[in-house]
C-alpha cells in the first residue's frame, strides 16, 4: 500500500477494485469487451498485453483483479463453470500417480470430477471426514499433494476448521483447497485462515441472480498463481466476457445480498427446527449445530443455506419439494430467489452407493431474499 491508499473494505473492493473508470470515455461500469482479438502494433507489439480472448480480455481481467481483492489472494482466474476451475486447478497441481483428500460431503459433481475423470488419468483419492483432523491424517499418504475440503459443505453443511485443516495439511507437504461458494468471500475469507487455493463457483452467489454459469480461482501464491494461469490459457475453460461482466455485476452488491440472505436463513431455520415434521435441521447458525462455534469464528454471518430431515423417508422429502410454491424446484443456489430441491434425486445423484451418499429423506433449501414472512408461510404450507 502507498502512502496515498486507504485501507477499504469489503464492500468497496467489491465496487472499485480493477474497475477503474474507462480511460477513453470515463465510464464507470468496466465494458463488455465482446471481441476475440486484438490489433498489434507491430509484430510482438501488444497493446496491454492483450493478443486473443482466450488468454486474456479486459472485461475477465477486471473481475479476476476483483476476485483477488475480496478473497485476499495473489492472483484471481475466471472460468467457465465452477467445474472448469477445479479441474484445471487439479491439472495444475496434481499428475498421475498423486493422491488428494477429498470431503466425505463434497458436492456431487466434484466428488464425479474425481471419482469418473481424475481415475482415468492416474490420480487417486480418498474421503476423510474434513471435520476430524484424526480422520483427515488417517488418509495422508506420501504422495498425497492436496487436502480439499467444504465449508459450509454441501448439502449437510458441515463446519470445518480451517486454520487446524491448514496445518495438518501442510505439515503432511499438501495444499488446502477450500470450496468457498455456499460461504462467498463476504462471509469467509480461507486464505486468512492458511488455505492455498480458493475455488468457487460464480453462478451462485457471486453471480447472485441465476442468470450465469461461471467459475473462479484465487490463489495465496502468486508463483502457483502463474503456474495456474499457464494451464487456463492452454486448457482453454475460460470466463466469456459477458459471463464475466454479470459476475462482476453481482460482486458489487454481494455483500448487502448475503446479509439479507443470512437474515432470512436464520429464521427459516428456526421455523424448520420447531415444526413437529422436521426431524433435524442443518444450518450452523443454530446453537446445537456442532460446527456452530467453529462457524461463528471463521465466518461473519452463517450464510444463506438451510438442509433439513423429514420425518416420513424419501417420499415425504420429495412431496416437500413438489408442494412449495414461492420456494422453486431447481438445482443451484445462491440467486435472490429461494429455490427448493431433493439433494439424493437431483444436485447429488451422482454420489449414490458412495461414502458420500446423502440422506434420502434430506431437503436442501437456498434461502432467497424476498420478504422473510413469505417464505415462512410457503414452508408452513410445504410441510402440511
Amino acid at each position: 500500500m502507498t502512502e496515498h491508499q486507504l485501507p477499504q473494505g469489503f464492500e468497496t473492493l467489491a465496487i472499485h477494485a480493477g474497475q477503474e473508470a474507462d480511460p477513453q470515455t470515463g465510464a464507470v461500469v468496466t465494458p463488455i469487451y465482446q471481441v476475440s482479438t486484438y490489433k498489434q502494433d507491430g509484430v510482438g507489439g501488444l497493446r496491454g498485453g492483450y493478443e486473443y480472448s482466450r488468454s486474456a480480455n479486459p472485461t475477465r481481467t477486471a473481475l479476476e483483479e476483483c476476485l483477488a481483492a475480496i478473497e485476499g489472494g495473489a492472483r484471481g482466474l475466471a472460468f467457465a463453470s465452477g467445474l472448469a476451475a477445479e479441474d484445471t486447478l487439479l491439472r495444475t497441481i496434481l499428475k498421475p500417480g498423486d493422491h488428494i483428500v477429498i470431503p466425505n460431503d463434497a458436492y456431487g459433481g466434484t466428488f464425479r470430477l474425481f471419482a469418473k475423470v481424475l481415475t482415468r488419468w492416474g490420480v487417486e483419492f480418498s474421503v476423510a471426514n474434513t471435520q476430524d483432523l484424526a480422520d483427515v491424517r488417517a488418509q495422508l499418504r506420501p504422495n498425497t499433494r492436496a487436502v480439499w475440503v467444504e465449508t459450509p459443505s454441501n448439502p449437510l453443511l458441515g463446519i470445518t476448521d480451517l486454520t487446524a485443516l491448514a496445518e495438518v495439511a501442510h505439515a503432511a507437504g499438501a495444499l488446502l483447497v477450500v470450496d468457498n461458494t455456499f460461504a462467498s468471500p463476504y462471509l469467509q475469507q480461507p486464505i486468512a485462515l492458511g488455505a492455498d487455493a480458493v475455488v468457487h463457483s460464480t453462478t451462485k452467489y457471486m453471480g447472485g441472480h441465476s442468470d450465469v454459469v461461471g467459475g473462479a480461482l484465487v490463489l495465496a501464491d502468486a508463483g502457483l498463481g502463474e503456474e495456474v494461469a499457464y494451464h487456463q490459457n492452454a486448457m482453454g475453460a475460460v470466463s466469456g466476457p459477458f459471463d464475466a461482466w454479470l459476475v462482476l455485476r453481482g460482486i458489487k452488491t454481494l455483500g448487502v445480498r448475503m446479509d439479507r440472505h443470512s437474515a432470512n436463513a436464520e429464521k427459516v431455520a428456526e421455523l424448520l427446527a420447531g415444526h413437529p415434521k422436521v426431524s433435524q435441521v442443518l444450518y450452523p447458525g443454530l446453537p446445537e449445530h456442532p460446527g456452530h462455534d467453529i462457524a461463528a469464528k471463521q465466518m461473519k454471518a452463517f450464510g444463506g443455506m438451510v438442509s433439513f430431515r423429514v420425518h416420513g423417508g424419501e417420499e415425504a422429502a420429495v412431496e416437500v419439494c413438489n408442494r412449495a410454491q414461492l420456494f422453486t424446484l431447481g438445482e443451484s443456489l445462491g440467486g435472490v430467489e429461494s429455490l427448493i430441491e431433493h439433494p439424493g434425486r437431483m444436485t447429488h445423484a451422482s454420489v449414490a452407493g458412495s461414502a458420500l451418499e446423502v440422506p434420502a429423506d434430506l431437503v436442501r433449501i437456498s434461502v432467497g431474499i424476498e420478504s422473510v414472512d413469505d417464505l415462512l408461510a410457503d414452508l408452513r404450507q410445504a410441510l402440511g
